[in-house]
C-alpha cells in the first residue's frame, strides 16, 4: 500500500502533481480546479478531524448512470451501465487498533469494531455504518486478516437519493480502503463489486442486483450479462459520448427515493413470484414464451401488475443487449431508439416512474412530460435508476442544451438539471 504523510500529499496536489489522473476522474480540464480544490478541502478536513501528523491513502469511486437494463439485474438478465463523473472522495488512513472511523461530511461520525462484524437486529433501523460494517466483514468471510482500522474522511458529489446510486458508490470506496489495506489489493473489481451488494443485502437489508457496484467498481461503459450472479460475463464497450453532438443530463425531480425501499423491493418480489410459479428463482431461467402462454393463470396465481412486470424484464433484456450492440457498432440513433422504448416499458409495464403509495405526487412524471415537450421527438428521455421519483435521464442535443436546462429547472428548480460525462475509470486509489 503506497501511503505518503498528509502535508506531502497537499503539496503535490497544490503543485499539480496529480493533474492527470485527477483530470480523468472529474471529466476533464473544465472540471479539474474545482475537483482538486474539492481534494484539497478534504486533506484538510482530515487532518482536522484524524490528525495531522498521519500517513494517507486518497480513493475514489464514481456514481453510475444507468444506459439500459432497468430493474433486470436483480433477475439475473443483462444491463449497460457506465461511471459517471461525480464521486466520493476518501482521505484513509491505517490505525493501529480494531476499530473503524469514517467522517462523511455533513453526517455523524461512523465507528464500528472489527471485533463485532455481526449484522444488527432486525428490530434496528440500518444506518451508513451497516454498510461499512458488511464490507469488512465479508472481507473477513474471505479469508483476510482484519488486522487493524482506518480512519477515513468523505466527501461526495453523488446525490443521495438522486438515482446515481451513492449508497453503491460508497459501498465501493469502503471496498477499495479494505482492498488495500486489509488484501493488498488483490481483490479485483468485479469482487469488490459483489462484496458491495453482499453489504447492502446483507447488513443493510435491501434487496438490490449487482449493476450498480458493478458500473461503479468497473468503470467506463460496462455490458453486464448477471445469468450466474457469481460469475458475471462483464464486457467493457469502448465508445465516446463526447463525439455524439449529445449531452447526457441527469434532472433531479425533487422526490427522493431514500424511504421507498418497500416500493422498490416489491419489483423483485413480484418478478420472483412469476419466476416461482414455473419452479425457477429467476425470470431468466424462465423462457419468455412460457410466461406469455400462462398469462391468465400467472393473474390469478400473481396478480397482474407482476406479470406486467415478468413482461418488461424480456423485453428490457433484449433491449439492454441492443443498446450494447448499438454502441459497439457505433450507431447512436438505433441507441436513442432504444432508450426511449425503455423509458415507456418502465412507465407501462414496470411502473417505477411513481409510488403507488402516493399517486398524487409525480414530479418523475412531470419531469418527462416537460422533458418530452421540449425535445420535441429528438434524443431520448426515461426514468433512471430505481425509479419512484427520483431522477430521469435524457440525451439531449447540444445545441437544445441550454434551452432544455432552462426549460427543466424552471420547472424543478435551479440546479436540478445536471449534464454528466461518462468516466472511463470505476473505483481507484488516486495515490499509487
Amino acid at each position: 500500500m503506497y501511503l505518503k504523510q498528509l502535508i506531502q500529499v497537499q503539496q503535490m496536489v497544490q503543485d499539480g502533481a496529480l493533474d492527470e489522473k485527477l483530470s480523468v476522474l472529474c471529466g476533464g480540464k473544465s472540471e479539474l480546479d474545482a475537483y482538486r480544490a474539492r481534494l484539497l478541502h478534504t486533506l484538510e478536513a482530515f487532518g482536522k478531524t484524524f490528525g495531522t501528523d498521519r500517513e494517507i491513502a486518497i480513493f475514489s469511486a464514481p456514481g453510475r448512470t444507468e444506459l439500459g437494463g432497468n430493474h433486470t439485474d436483480h433477475q439475473h438478465g443483462h444491463v449497460l451501465a457506465a461511471s459517471v463523473n461525480l464521486d466520493i472522495i476518501a482521505v484513509a488512513s491505517p490505525r493501529s487498533d480494531n476499530i473503524i472511523q469514517v467522517q462523511s461530511e455533513g453526517y455523524p461520525l461512523d465507528v464500528i469494531s472489527l471485533e463485532e462484524l455481526e449484522p444488527i437486529p432486525e428490530t434496528q433501523e440500518p444506518h451508513a455504518a451497516e454498510l461499512i460494517r458488511g464490507v469488512a466483514a465479508r472481507f473477513g468471510q474471505l479469508g483476510y486478516p482484519l488486522e487493524h482500522g482506518f480512519d477515513a474522511y468523505t466527501t461526495s458529489t453523488v446525490l443521495k437519493g438522486s438515482g446515481l446510486s451513492s449508497s453503491a458508490a460508497f459501498e465501493v470506496l469502503m471496498g477499495n480502503i479494505c482492498n488495500a489495506f486489509f488484501a493488498e489489493g488483490k481483490l479485483s473489481p468485479i469482487a469488490l463489486a459483489e462484496i458491495g451488494q453482499f453489504a447492502e443485502n446483507v447488513f443493510y437489508r435491501k434487496p438490490c442486483g449487482q449493476m450498480d457496484q458493478m458500473a461503479s467498481s468497473v468503470g467506463g461503459v460496462v455490458a453486464i450479462d448477471f445469468f450466474d450472479p457469481h460469475l458475471p460475463e462483464v464486457r467493457s464497450i469502448a465508445f465516446d459520448f463526447d463525439k455524439t453532438g449529445y449531452a447526457l443530463c441527469i434532472v433531479d425531480t425533487g422526490g427522493s427515493h431514500a424511504d421507498l425501499t418497500d416500493e422498490y423491493a416489491a419489483i423483485p418480489a413480484e418478478m420472483g413470484a412469476v419466476a416461482a410459479y414455473f419452479g425457477k428463482s429467476f425470470l431468466s431461467e424462465v423462457p419468455a414464451n412460457q410466461v406469455l402462454k400462462s398469462i391468465p393463470e400467472l393473474r390469478k396465481a400473481c396478480g397482474d401488475r407482476a406479470v406486467l412486470r415478468a413482461m418488461h424484464f424480456y423485453r428490457e433484456d433484449r433491449r439492454a443487449q441492443g443498446e450494447a450492440d448499438a454502441l459497439e457498432r457505433g450507431d447512436f440513433e438505433a441507441f436513442l431508439r432504444f432508450v426511449q422504448k425503455s423509458g415507456q416499458s418502465s412507465y407501462d409495464l414496470l411502473q417505477n416512474v411513481y409510488p403507488s403509495s402516493a399517486p398524487q405526487d409525480q414530479p418523475a412524471s412531470i419531469a418527462l412530460a416537460v422533458g418530452s415537450a421540449m425535445l420535441g421527438g429528438r434524443g431520448a428521455i426515461r426514468v433512471h435508476g430505481g425509479g419512484f421519483g427520483g431522477t430521469i435521464q435524457a440525451f439531449v442535443p447540444t445545441v437544445l442544451l441550454s434551452q432544455f436546462q432552462e426549460g427543466m429547472e424552471a420547472v424543478l428548480g435551479a440546479g436540478s438539471c445536471h449534464v454528466l460525462k461518462i468516466r472511463p475509470v470505476g473505483g481507484v486509489t488516486i495515490l499509487e
